[in-house]
């Protein structure tokens, strides 16, 4: 161990550089502030004094600790000494104190190759479990539980402009089926955003939604008999296009274009003509704790290929393209004050559906037209932070057909042979979110009508539970 030495030449040399201007002071006529200088000398050499013999102290203590062997506690306390008097020293001979040389900042390296992990898409997986007990003159099965589907939610940002996002079901029975598919392109055109791809049609609100983010177990029975049991996806291109405001109301223009591959609508479409949707949506805040949206949508295509029966017993094929139109309207009342919107809010929302479908009759008695209707409308209110109590009610009816019952598969649920052919029901339900991604449903269904279904009771419960970062989106 090496022991830092005080410069005490440097010592000797302010000394005598003082002692000389004392000397030559006497000499001359004694000025005013040599007093003063004098003194402070006096008092420096007096403090260097002090330090030097507390340094000589600490040195000699040193020694004897390095002698016996004894580990030195605080060299770094001893250092700040010798520091410091070296300070006082240059400070009095007009020197400044060399600064120390921190030591150059080095350049780290890093391989940029190992963020890429940062490219891998989100990737989610949900599961949607419901049992039902149900009575019912024509239902044999009363209890019946499933795993209604499994999903795979894959979702990334392809670049600064685009976003990819997937959502594949695999059902009870082991079939797998594309739900949705598409990317989005931002502001492809000015503020026009496009998507292109798979995806659940914009035709009201409840379609666009996935089936495990509804506010009940099923989708209404209007959208199950009009647009199909698990609503309307296809594939093509979407576009929003903003409208000019209309007072304090935002207003949107929904355009998309489709493959017409829907076998619930479009099941006899055999020439690829696509199928046109269109949606227009006014959105107003009524004041801070509530707001109003309405909307209007429109789907059409065709159907080009007809078996009908002959007079034989057999059947004939008829090319002819002939339209598919249904036309819906949407409405949806929000109240949730910004104060108490954890705990409270109330949400009411309504549709409406009309088909209008041009067919050669099955029969062979020529074309024809199928017209039928439904609606729905509940309303939901948050209790709690984490619960939610509700009741929808439900409306259907049927068109009435002569030969409906003879050809069920093509005519069923559009047209019955009854001419009061009708469904409602009436659901009450409660809904736990256990959190964001655990959620659990009770439900009950009072269901009744005449020809499509007989007066029943259903009791659902149904558990909802995701891994991932997405959570339950509706879409």
């Amino acid at each position: 161990m090496q022991i830092k030495k005080v410069p005490f030449v440097l010592l000797l040399v302010i000394t005598a550089s003082v002692s000389n201007v004392g000397h030559a002071a006497e000499a001359k006529t004694e000025d005013p502030n040599l007093a003063e200088l004098r003194q402070e000398v006096s008092e420096l050499r007096k403090q260097m004094g002090e330090m030097k013999a507390k340094h000589e102290s600490e040195i000699q203590a040193l020694k004897n600790q390095v002698s016996k062997g004894d580990k030195v506690e605080d060299v770094n306390a001893v250092d700040d000494e010798v520091d410091l008097l070296r300070q006082l020293a240059l400070e009095a001979a007009g020197g400044e104190m060399e600064k120390k040389e921190e030591p150059a900042e080095q350049t780290k390296f890093t391989f940029k190759g190992l963020n890429l992990r940062k490219l891998n898409p989100e990737i989610s997986v949900s599961g949607d479990l419901v049992g039902k007990f149900t009575t019912q003159d024509d239902v044999r099965r009363t209890t019946d539980i499933e795993m209604r589907s499994w999903e795979l939610n894959i979702q990334s940002y392809l670049d600064p402009f685009s976003k990819f996002k997937s959502t594949i079901p695999v059902d009870s029975d082991g079939n797998v089926e594309i739900e949705e598919m598409y990317f989005t392109r931002y502001n492809a055109f000015g503020d026009i955003n496009l998507d292109l791809g798979k995806f659940r049609q914009q035709f009201g609100v409840i379609n666009r939604w996935h089936g495990d983010a509804l506010d009940q177990i099923d989708y209404p029975l209007a959208l199950q008999n009009i647009l199909g049991e698990d609503g309307l996806a296809q594939t093509g291109f979407s576009v929003d296009l903003p409208l000019p405001e209309m007072g304090d109301a935002t207003q949107i223009l929904t355009v998309q274009i489709t493959t017409a591959e829907n076998d619930h609508l479009f099941g006899g479409e055999t020439m690829g003509n696509p199928s046109l949707l269109f949606r227009a949506k006014n959105f107003r805040d009524l004041d801070e704790n509530s707001y109003f949206e309405f909307g209007i949508s429109g789907l059409f295509g065709w159907n080009d290929r007809w078996e009908v029966a002959t007079g034989g017993g057999g059947t004939d094929q008829i090319d002819d393209a002939l339209g598919t139109q249904v036309v819906g309207a949407d409405f949806t009342y929000v109240w949730e004050p910004p104060q108490t919107a954890m705990y409270h809010n109330v949400e009411w929302r309504s549709e409406l559906y009309f088909l209008n479908r041009d067919i050669y009759a099955p029969d062979g008695s020529g074309r024809d037209s199928l017209d039928a209707w439904g609606a729905f409308t509940y309303v939901q209110k948050k209790v709690d932070r984490n619960v939610y109590v509700g009741i929808r009610g439900d409306y259907y009816r049927a068109d009435s057909k002569p030969y409906a019952d003879a050809f069920p598969t093509t005519i069923n649920p559009f047209a019955y042979t009854d001419s009061d052919a009708f469904v409602w029901q009436v659901s009450p339900y409660v809904t736990l979110w256990q959190s964001e991604y655990v959620r659990f449903h009770v439900e009950y269904n009072y269901t009744d009508g005449h020809t499509i279904q007989e007066p029943g009771h259903t009791i659902g419960l149904q558990a909802v539970f995701a891994a991932g970062p997405h959570k339950h989106e509706r879409y």
